[in-house]
């Protein structure tokens, strides 16, 4: 392979890693989770009839979130920890 090859294969990695980031971190994709974590949690209430599912259901969703957010700041600490 010449260089230039090389190069351009570099630079469609480093794309697809940068898109992939970006979905990782995106709030669609936080969204998207929370969404389908409602819907399974409250279909699942339903069924066992449990009493005010709605509501119940968002115990998990709450957890999903708050971990998303508390996240960035525990890799900051673990990267000035341990990642030096």
């Amino acid at each position: 392979m010449d260089i230039e090859k090389e190069i351009e294969i570099i630079k469609e990695r480093n794309e697809r890693v940068e898109s992939d980031k970006a979905w990782e971190t995106s709030w669609t994709r936080r969204i998207f989770i929370v969404a389908v974590t409602y819907v399974v949690a409250l279909s699942w209430m339903m069924l066992i009839h449990e009493t005010i599912p709605y509501l119940k259901a968002v115990v998990p969703v709450a957890g999903y979130i708050l971990s998303t957010l508390s996240l960035p700041v525990v890799k900051k600490w673990w990267v000035e920890k341990y990642h030096r």
